[in-house]
């Protein structure tokens, strides 16, 4: 072989993490963990006294749907602005958002004053705070790390966001327990500033220095013409569609399910058993990021991206009609490597193939798509399981979608 041929074959091999062998990208996977972490500390914290002060069903899932909604209607809108300012600074801004509301929940608890429009304000803020933080997250890692380990800084960035949920609720049950609520709150503010501060001092923008950046005004019908522009790239549509409808159909609905399908599963009871149904999915794709990451499999292609797709749609419709607790909890853990897998790739194939000028934009796009039609998926499976019971609406929900990627499998075949 000659050693042209060695230069290339070696060029074409993955490396195992490859992103982290990038100093600022091993800590921004550090500094975004702890800030995931702390965004589910609050849940769990704020969730848990909102229940004991209004014993308010309602109030909860207005806490479902402030979260996902505004990146229905803010992701591209959001992106837009990733794409025309200094990235850093609208990250900071986010987290200055999350501190604040974490803060705020604190002094309002602590003082006994909260009412319920207080809580909708702040939990709209949180939300707003999440969706304005994405786009300039991508673009900056973009920045940080190159074309070439882009799917390995994707893929690790959304490990590192699910040990944050992962770790979240143990870290968030242990804090109410040292400490009164209230201060838990106070302290999990701290934990957002590693992420802050470490922005202050880096020199990545989000945009990446050889590439020219149109600053152009942020319109708000951007969504309309991020999608015209992804319209015209086959590969990008594929995975924008991929994404929304696997949150249409399917989302986490299932999660927000787990009490019923843990009652009959015979593991109803708050403890250790339905812990780990509700740690499962978090577990697998944990696991599953760093198997990847490790083995150098999976590239972002369209062919497999979508493949894995098909495969969590299998998962999840075996997870709806188990009877076995042990079985559930191996198919939810699957499920998690596999959501990773596709999620991740998709991801990654819509920064890699966006014109720079509008990759921000086009990220909101698949944000407002993959997230955003979350607020939805309590109607595919939460309603429609009223009628043939949960089981049934969770299988339907995922032979539905299997039936869609199966679609777009087709669709997208020949694109790489």
């Amino acid at each position: 072989m000659s050693r042209g041929s060695i230069e290339v074959a070696g060029a074409n091999k993955s490396v195992a993490f490859a992103a982290l062998r990038h100093r600022n990208f091993r800590v921004f996977f550090a500094c975004t963990m702890l800030a995931m972490m702390a965004d589910n500390i609050e849940h769990v914290v704020s969730y848990w006294l909102l229940f004991q002060k209004f014993r308010s069903p309602a109030l909860a899932g207005f806490a479902e749907i402030s979260h996902w909604t505004p990146f229905l209607l803010l992701s591209v809108y959001f992106g837009g602005i990733a794409d025309r300012y200094d990235c850093r600074k609208v990250i900071q801004v986010a987290q200055v958002l999350f501190m604040g509301v974490s803060a705020t929940w604190a002094v309002l608890f602590f003082t006994g004053t909260i009412q319920v429009w207080h809580a909708g304000v702040l939990l709209v803020l949180h939300g707003i705070a999440g969706v304005l933080w994405a786009p300039a997250e991508q673009l900056l890692i973009h920045d940080i790390v190159g074309s070439d380990d882009l799917q390995s800084a994707v893929r690790l960035n959304a490990t590192s966001r699910q040990l944050g949920l992962l770790f979240g609720p143990a870290v968030g049950a242990g804090l109410m327990l040292l400490l009164h609520p209230p201060l838990a709150l106070v302290v999990n503010v701290l934990i957002y500033l590693p992420l802050t501060i470490w922005l202050l001092y880096v020199p990545y923008t989000g945009h990446a220095r050889k590439e020219k950046t149109t600053r152009r005004a942020i319109r708000w019908n951007e969504a309309v013409h991020a999608f015209r522009e992804a319209a015209h790239n086959r590969a990008i549509i594929t995975m924008v569609v991929l994404g929304g409808s696997a949150s249409l159909f399917v989302g986490n609905a299932f999660q927000t399910l787990m009490p019923a399908f843990a009652q009959d599963l015979g593991a109803g009871d708050a403890g250790f058993r339905y812990s780990a149904l509700l740690m499962a999915t978090a577990a697998g794709a944990v696991f599953g990021g760093f198997l990847l990451e490790g083995k150098g499999w999976l590239r972002a292609r369209v062919q497999s991206t979508t493949l894995c797709a098909m495969f969590w749609c299998a998962a999840i419709g075996a997870f709806a009609l188990s009877a076995n607790y042990y079985w559930s909890i191996v198919l939810l853990f699957l499920a998690g490597i596999l959501n990773l897998a596709f999620y991740s790739s998709a991801q990654a194939i819509v920064q890699m193939k966006a014109p720079s000028h509008l990759r921000g934009r086009l990220i909101g796009l698949f944000s407002m798509s993959a997230l955003g039609l979350r607020a939805f998926s309590g109607v595919t499976v939460g309603l429609l399981g009223a009628v043939v019971g949960i089981h049934w609406s969770l299988a339907v929900s995922a032979t539905a979608l299997l039936a869609v990627t199966a679609v777009l499998l087709a669709f997208g075949w020949h694109q790489e």
